[in-house]
């Protein structure tokens, strides 16, 4: 009973002092870059949702004058 219980100790001992290790820097290098990832992705994003607003407003002002040149034929 004795041993179990050290062994129990050592075992949780061991297993605590693993856990409480902090990031190294090979993680903190790559958390880094993932998020500069990130921060570049979201910029493209922004962009491209700038860029499809301007298109559809160019493609309701290409309707609009097309409408337009419709109804003069038919008049």
């Amino acid at each position: 009973m004795n041993k179990m219980l050290i062994a129990a100790a050592a075992s949780s001992v061991l297993f605590l002092a693993g856990c409480a290790s902090g990031p190294d820097d090979a993680s903190s290098a790559k958390i880094d870059e993932l998020s500069n990832q990130v921060s570049q992705l979201s910029q493209d994003v922004q962009a491209l949702k700038s860029e499809s607003m301007s298109a559809r407003e160019e493609a309701a002002r290409a309707n609009e004058r097309i409408d337009n040149i419709a109804q003069s034929y038919t008049k």
